[in-house]
């Protein structure tokens, strides 16, 4: 039996064999890109935890630098404040730079670092 959970990103929940309860398995689209490689050309952005900077702020600033939602703008704050740094964009060395001088306006520790 397969069923469709996510028809536009062609993932399938099949069940095996007989099924014996909710035993079932979800099979990854063959061009599925987790293959260990990097993405990005090569540069990546870090922001690292402030404590001086209110949350909201940094919240903002990471929207407008790096162009993303406000949900991941909020994951990428965080990650940063409870672990102490997170890769906040990945791209060319250049774009990354045009990144962290965004960040630094409000005065955000952050470093371009290669991949």
């Amino acid at each position: 039996m397969q069923i469709e959970l996510f028809p536009h990103l062609e993932i399938h929940l099949e069940t095996i064999g007989e099924p014996e309860g909710d035993t079932a398995t979800i099979e990854r689209p063959a061009d599925s890109q987790d293959n260990g490689e990097k993405t990005g050309d090569g540069y990546r952005v870090i922001l690292y935890n402030d404590d001086y900077t209110p949350v909201d702020a940094v919240v903002r600033q990471v929207i407008k630098a790096t162009k993303c939602s406000l949900l991941k703008a909020n994951k990428i704050t965080l990650e940063a404040h409870y672990k102490g740094r997170a890769v906040c964009f990945r791209g060319a060395r250049e774009k990354c730079q045009q990144v962290a001088l965004v960040l630094r306006e409000i005065r955000l520790q952050c470093e371009v670092d290669c991949d």
